[in-house]
């Protein structure tokens, strides 16, 4: 049975590259905003966190439907960069990747703070957690390791998903109907932005 089996290195090439792959193919799927404006949530896409948060939301929330779905994006994109950065700081022996990584804990932590304030004064209630698409893709971070794992956590969590959450930002800012909705949106766009800037600066040096 020799003739059937792989080097140990090529074996280890082909599982990285299907695993980064599959990340590239979950971080496409997503959305730039996870439900259209007044859209009713569809159960087959979302996490049974937020089914439940979007159905306890109904009966005292303060927000209109467009406003909650924005909220509610917002919160899950937050979530996520936390998850990703805490999983980067795991895996990660590059320091500018780690220093980046750190950076995305403590600003959507303190980000996330000021969307839980905004819901509970709306009477709107979160998701507790990142929702199914966003955890495909930690899982699929979690299978890689080294340089593959530092190039696809920068172009994909650094710079793929802040320029979905500036789209959203942009998008709650101009729509939202809520005014300190709006407000929020415009508080995070500067730090989203800057996000973005350096994921953009940090991740060409991933390619070598």
């Amino acid at each position: 049975m020799q003739h059937q089996t792989l080097p140990h290195a090529a074996r280890s090439r082909t599982s990285s590259l299907v695993v980064a792959a599959a990340l590239a193919a979950a971080f496409s799927a997503l959305p730039a905003v996870a439900q259209p404006a007044g859209a009713q949530p569809s159960s087959g896409g979302m996490s049974t966190g937020t089914a439940t948060a979007r159905n306890a939301g109904d009966s005292k929330s303060q927000l209109q439907r467009a406003d909650e779905g924005m909220l509610r994006d917002i919160a899950q994109a937050n979530l996520a960069e936390i998850e990703t950065g805490r999983i980067a700081l795991d895996k990660s022996k590059d320091e500018r990747v780690r220093k980046f990584a750190q950076q995305m804990i403590d600003d959507h932590s303190t980000a996330m703070k000021d969307v839980e304030q905004l819901a509970q004064a709306k009477g709107f209630k979160l998701p507790d957690g990142p929702d199914l698409k966003h955890k495909t893709v930690a899982t699929a971070l979690k299978a890689l390791s080294g340089e593959t794992f530092d190039k696809q956590y920068m172009s994909q969590a650094g710079v793929g998903d802040h320029k979905r959450t500036h789209d959203l930002l942009q998008k709650t800012q101009r729509n939202a109907k809520d005014a300190d909705l709006k407000a929020l949106a415009a508080k995070m766009l500067p730090v989203v932005h800057g996000h973005l800037t350096e994921a953009e600066q940090l991740a060409p040096t991933k390619k070598r």
